[in-house]
C-alpha cells in the first residue's frame, strides 16, 4: 500500500479482477496489488466470464484454492477468459486451472509440497521472474503438479518435484506459477507480481490511498442520500476512520454515538470526547451505560454469549440514542455506520469457504432485528490500510496508531463473569503494560497486546511476607500484518520484568503475570 497522497482522479482506476477459488489467501492477494498502487477486486469463481469482462478489467489474476481440478464438482473457468485479450495470472490452483484448460497436463502424481520451498528459475529474463534469483525460497501448497505446458508457453521455473512450476506466454500475456507469491514467505513474490502488472499487463502504479477516500467518499453519499446516520465510536482504530470518512461525506448529516459501557480501557473515554471531536468536528452524543451493560452481563461467563450479549445491548442503546436525535428536526436516522474490516468478516464466515471462528461485534454479535441499514466503508480493507485512510484524513497520530481494541472491549479479556471490580482490576493492569509498552518505544513493534484476567483462576502467592491467593494476569503480545495470521513477540525480558513487577505491586488481588506465546494460528490474537 503506498503512502498517502491526495489527487482528483477524472475517471474510475484501472482495475485488476482477483478470481477467488476458495483460496484463504484471496483478499491478501487484492491486498498485494494495492500496495503495488493498483486498484483491485476480488469476484467469486462462479461469477459468469461475460460478467467479470464486463467490469472492464485490465487484468485478472486466478487465486490458489483447495481442491484438484480433477476433483468432481471442482471450480471450473470458461476458456474465454483467456482468450479476451486480458492479461490473466494464475497462482496455484488459479496456475493449474489455466494450464489444464488450453491443454497442458497436470497431474496427481502423489508427490506433495507444502511450505517453504526451493525454487530454480531457468528464465532469468522473462516478464516474471526478470531480475530475480535463479534460486529463490518460494512457498508451496498442492498435491497435483505440472507437468506439461499448453502449446505456445514457455516453461520459466520448476522445483525438485514439480517440472513446471511457472510458465508464460507473451504473445497472449498470460501468466502462472505453481506457488503463493502473495504471501510474505515466498522472498521475490511480491516481485514477481508487480512484474505482472508492470510489465505483462502494462498497468502503472497511479491508485493511492487518496483515491479510497475519494471512492468511499462518492459511495457513502450515493448510499445515505438526504436522510441521517448514527455511528458509535468504540475509541478504537476502525470506528474513528469509518466516522471520519462518513462525516466527511455527509457532514452533519451524522451523529457520533459514543456509548461509554463501562468496558473501555483507562482514559480511552476522554480520548473520545476531546480528541476525536477536536480532530473531525463531528457532532457526538455520549450515553452512559454502563450499569446496563454490567447487569445484562452478570452470571454470564460464556464468551460466545458475552460477546452477543454486548452487540444486542449495544443495537438498543443505538436505537434509543435514535430515538432521541429523531426528536431534533431533520430526515430520518436510518443508516448505522460500522467500521467493520475484512478479519472480521472472513473471522465470522463471510470469507468463501471459510469457517465460523467467532462472533464479531461487527458482524456476528448483531441481532437479527436490527432496524438500521449498515453502512461499512472499511469493509474490504485491513487494518494498516485503515491506519492510512486515517492518516490522509488528517486524523492524529494518538488515534491512528493505536493498537487494535475489540469491539466487545474488556468484557471479552475477562475469562468468566464480567463484574465492576474486575474491569477495574484489569483497567490498572492495562494501563501499566501500555505505559511500559510505550516507555519501551514498543508501539510499533507490536501489533497488538491483550491483557487478560484469569478471573476465574486463582493461584498461591507471597506478598509482604503473607500468603495470597490472587488471580492471574497474561500479557499476550504478538505481531502481525493484517490479524489474519500473528506470531508472539519477543518482547526484551526487562520490559517484561517491570510490567510484571509493576502490575503484581501495584494492583490488588493480583500476584502472578504469565506471557502466552502462542501463535496464530492455532490460538486466536483475544482469549475469547
Amino acid at each position: 500500500m503506498p503512502e498517502a497522497t491526495s489527487a482528483t482522479h477524472d475517471s474510475a482506476p484501472d482495475t485488476v479482477l482477483v478470481v477467488d477459488f476458495g483460496a484463504q489467501y484471496a483478499q491478501l492477494i487484492a491486498r498485494r496489488v494495492r500496495e503495488a498502487r493498483v486498484y483491485s477486486e476480488i469476484v467469486p469463481s462462479t461469477m459468469p466470464v461475460a460478467e467479470m469482462l464486463a467490469k472492464n478489467p485490465k487484468a485478472i489474476i486466478l487465486s490458489g484454492g483447495p481442491s484438484s481440478v480433477y476433483e468432481e464438482g471442482a471450480p471450473q473457468l470458461d476458456r474465454a477468459i483467456f482468450e479476451a485479450g486480458v492479461p490473466v495470472f494464475g497462482m496455484c490452483y488459479g496456475f493449474q486451472l489455466m494450464a489444464v484448460t488450453l491443454g497442458g497436463t497436470v497431474d496427481n502424481t502423489g508427490a506433495r509440497e507444502y511450505g517453504r520451498t526451493q525454487l530454480a528459475v531457468s528464465k532469468p529474463g522473462s516478464t516474471l521472474f526478470e531480475g530475480t534469483p535463479e534460486n529463490q525460497s518460494v512457498w508451496m501448497s498442492h498435491g497435483d503438479a505440472c507437468s506439461a505446458a499448453p502449446e505456445g508457453f514457455t516453461v520459466t521455473a520448476s522445483t525438485g518435484v514439480v517440472p513446471v512450476a511457472a510458465f508464460e506466454n507473451d504473445e497472449k500475456k498470460l501468466y502462472g506459477v505453481q506457488y503463493h507469491p502473495e504471501v510474505m514467505h515466498s522472498t521475490h513474490g511480491q516481485q514477481v507480481l508487480e512484474h505482472f502488472l508492470y510489465r505483462g499487463a502494462g498497468l502503472k502504479p497511479t491508485w493511492t490511498t487518496g483515491n479510497i477516500v475519494e471512492e468511499q467518499i462518492a459511495a457513502i453519499r450515493e448510499q445515505v442520500g438526504d436522510k441521517r446516520a448514527i455511528c458509535g465510536l468504540s475509541g478504537g482504530v476502525d470506528s474513528a476512520v469509518a466516522a471520519a470518512l462518513v462525516q466527511k461525506a455527509i457532514g452533519s448529516q451524522l451523529t457520533c454515538v459514543y456509548v461509554d459501557h463501562g468496558l473501555m480501557r483507562k482514559g480511552e473515554t476522554e480520548q473520545v470526547e476531546k480528541d476525536f471531536v477536536a480532530a473531525t468536528g463531528v457532532q457526538l452524543k455520549v450515553v452512559d451505560a454502563q450499569e446496563r451493560f454490567l447487569n445484562a452481563l452478570a452470571g454470564v461467563s460464556d464468551p460466545e454469549t458475552k460477546r452477543k450479549i454486548i452487540g444486542r445491548e449495544f443495537i438498543r442503546v443505538f436505537e434509543q440514542a435514535q430515538l432521541e436525535i429523531l426528536q431534533e428536526d431533520g430526515p430520518a436516522v436510518a443508516f448505522l455506520v460500522q467500521g467493520t474490516l475484512y478479519p472480521d468478516v472472513v473471522e465470522s464466515g463471510g470469507g468463501t469457504g471459510t469457517a465460523n471462528i467467532k462472533s464479531h461485534h461487527n458482524v456476528g454479535g448483531l441481532p437479527d432485528d436490527i432496524e438500521f441499514e449498515l453502512v461499512e466503508p472499511l469493509r474490504q480493507l485491513f487494518k494498516d490500510e485503515v491506519r492510512m485512510v486515517g492518516q490522509e484524513l488528517g486524523l492524529p497520530d494518538e488515534i491512528v496508531q493505536r493498537q487494535p481494541f475489540p469491539g466487545p472491549g474488556l468484557g471479552i479479556r475477562i475469562v468468566g463473569e464480567v463484574t465492576k471490580e474486575r474491569l477495574d482490576l484489569l483497567r490498572e493492569a492495562d494501563a501499566i503494560a501500555r505505559h511500559e509498552l510505550t516507555a519501551a518505544g514498543l508501539d510499533r513493534e507490536i501489533w497488538q497486546c491483550p491483557v487478560v484476567l484469569l478471573a476465574d483462576v486463582r493461584s498461591v502467592g507471597v506478598q509482604g511476607d503473607g500468603r495470597t491467593y490472587g488471580h492471574p494476569i497474561v500479557l499476550r503480545p504478538v505481531s502481525s500484518e493484517d490479524a489474519m495470521t500473528a506470531d508472539w513477540t519477543r518482547m526484551p525480558y526487562e520490559v517484561l520484568a517491570r510490567i510484571s513487577t509493576r502490575i503484581t505491586n501495584e494492583v490488588a488481588d493480583v500476584n502472578r503475570v504469565v506471557l502466552d506465546c502462542t501463535s496464530k494460528p492455532p490460538g486466536t490474537i483475544e482469549w475469547e
